[in-house]
């Protein structure tokens, strides 16, 4: 895998032109140590608007196009997740190293398909779960590590939002991986692995929408531990969106937004709550950019932050629910 300098730029593509995509772009330029160099979408049109609007030298009209440009050292992935599973192949069958929106894939098949071919070729690859990567998130890691709490006994983390989609919308769109599981789901699933890792019983319960995709959903996990946690998301409630995580010496408590937050509390007994200001820079994406650059400074071809792991632990957790649910993609 090829080294980078402490000092040196890294140069980033961009495949696809929505809004996540905006948004970690915007992020990029905040890095001095990075440089968005490219953005590739399938119509050429598409990327040459984008690359107007954020100052980017290179449109490309494919994704192989942009894959095979030599200026670009890693490609972050931002296309619906029903196109990951392609689109990252493509970058990695051309030598890139790759950061992939989440959910990473559609399923842990396709997931563990491409971490193979990672390993293969000797190329870094990332999940980007920028919740990880949040210096809130990292200190809670830090205290719950650090016996602040005990032992995690119990984990708790909505994120449900209320939104009035047509049929159609990708997110009831079974061919684009559509539901609330996979946008917003996978990150009460990895705040609750981030904790306590891989479940040893998932227990769930979905209300599927009249394309057969979820839209409302719980989930019940039990550790061999003893431990639990207990999880929700959705399309059509209105929900705190918060988190926490308890054990016999105290909890921690997240605010809205739980996977991007500025401070969180810390009670334990016979104490008064302490709070943690701990903010994040520009959206808070910025910092799972520089961790993978850290990687690729380093020569990792996994981010110990995000590893594979736990990539792979999440989307079997999440084909299992959907399995009770009965939800089914095409092609599966």
């Amino acid at each position: 895998m090829m080294g980078y300098g402490p000092m040196s730029t890294i140069k980033w593509g961009i495949l696809a032109t929505g809004g996540i995509a905006a948004t970690f772009t915007e992020d990029l330029k905040l890095l001095p140590d990075a440089e968005v160099v490219a953005v590739g979408s399938r119509s050429v049109e598409s990327a040459r608007a984008f690359a107007d609007r954020h100052g980017i030298p290179h449109a490309h009209g494919s994704w192989a196009e942009l894959a095979a440009d030599p200026d670009v050292d890693i490609v972050y992935v931002a296309n619906t997740q029903n196109a990951h599973y392609d689109a990252v192949l493509t970058c990695l069958g051309a030598g890139k190293a790759v950061l992939c929106e989440k959910a990473f894939t559609l399923n842990r098949a396709q997931a563990a398909k491409l971490v193979d071919v990672a390993r293969e070729r000797g190329l870094f690859l990332m999940e980007a779960m920028w919740m990880r990567c949040v210096p809130a998130i990292r200190k809670i890691v830090e205290l719950v590590e650090g016996g602040a709490i005990g032992p995690v006994q119990a984990v708790h983390a909505d994120f449900g939002i209320s939104v009035s989609v047509e049929p159609g919308h990708r997110l009831r769109d079974p061919e684009l991986g559509g539901g609330a599981l996979l946008d917003l789901g996978v990150y009460p699933i990895s705040f609750a692995h981030l904790m306590l890792g891989g479940p040893a019983k998932v227990q769930s319960w979905a209300r599927l929408t009249p394309e057969g995709v979820d839209e409302n959903t719980g989930m019940l996990f039990g550790y061999d531990s003893g431990a639990v946690a207990l999880l929700s998301c959705g399309i059509t409630t209105d929900g705190p969106v918060t988190a926490s995580v308890s054990g016999p010496l105290g909890r921690i408590e997240l605010p809205h937004p739980f996977f991007r937050p500025g401070a969180f509390v810390l009670h334990r007994d016979g104490a008064e709550p302490e709070t943690f200001h701990v903010p994040y820079e520009g959206t808070g994406m910025l910092h799972e950019a520089v961790e993978a650059m850290r990687c690729l400074r380093e020569g990792l071809l996994e981010s110990p932050l995000v590893p594979w792991q736990a990539t792979l632990d999440v989307m079997g957790v999440m084909d299992e629910v959907r399995r009770q649910a009965g939800v089914r993609f095409p092609g599966e």
